[in-house]
């Protein structure tokens, strides 16, 4: 496969940041835009569905499509839990006429912009605080004390690495954060394809 020519936007945040929330919006405003299905090992959380939410499959599957360069990236976000971006997912969303939106892990959203610079944008959703990030992890009900703990531990080097992407947008307000990522997309897609 060559190199793409055509636009790609990857959001990415430290788990709890937002960033479904305001992917979700930017979906809802630009009809030309086409969710990006990830992989991954981890089980299906209530409520998600496979090849909507994600392409929940074994690690044996995981590891095959490594070894046959079926990923554009791919990253062990958590100790034996891994994620990435299938280039077939990517390829058939551009074949449509559409863009694709990346809704992925801060390595797996650098790794694109590595890649493929030209035509990508990145946004990184930043939370107010880690306490904050701590308490809507909290609220949001669907991990373990431990595992919450493991969250904010990555976060904090996530957010390291804020000032690597195109545009930092700090969630403190979500639909305040919404508008401003309308207005950063509306000026990319409006840019020469």
């Amino acid at each position: 496969m060559t190199a793409p020519t055509k636009k790609i936007i990857v959001i990415t945040a430290p788990s709890g940041a937002g960033k479904t929330s305001i992917t979700k919006h930017l979906m809802n405003c630009f009809p030309q835009l086409a969710f990006s299905v990830s992989a991954t090992t981890r089980q299906p959380r209530v409520n998600e569905t496979d090849g909507k939410d994600y392409y929940f499959i074994s690690q044996d599957e995981f590891t095959r499509h490594i070894k046959e360069d079926a990923f554009m990236e791919w990253e062990m976000v958590y100790e034996g839990v891994y994620y990435g971006t299938l280039k077939n997912e990517m390829y058939k969303i551009w074949s449509g006429g559409q863009v694709p939106v990346l809704d992925i892990d801060v390595k797996g959203a650098l790794q694109i912009k590595k890649l493929y610079p030209e035509q990508t944008i990145t946004l990184f959703i930043a939370p107010p605080s880690i306490d904050s990030l701590r308490e809507r992890l909290i609220h949001r009900g669907t991990d373990s004390a431990g595992s919450i703990e493991k969250r904010i531990l990555k976060a904090s080097a996530e957010l390291a690495h804020k000032d690597q992407f195109d545009r930092i947008i700090l969630n403190d307000d979500l639909q305040k954060a919404c508008n401003e990522a309308t207005s950063i997309i509306n000026v990319f897609l409006g840019s020469a394809s």
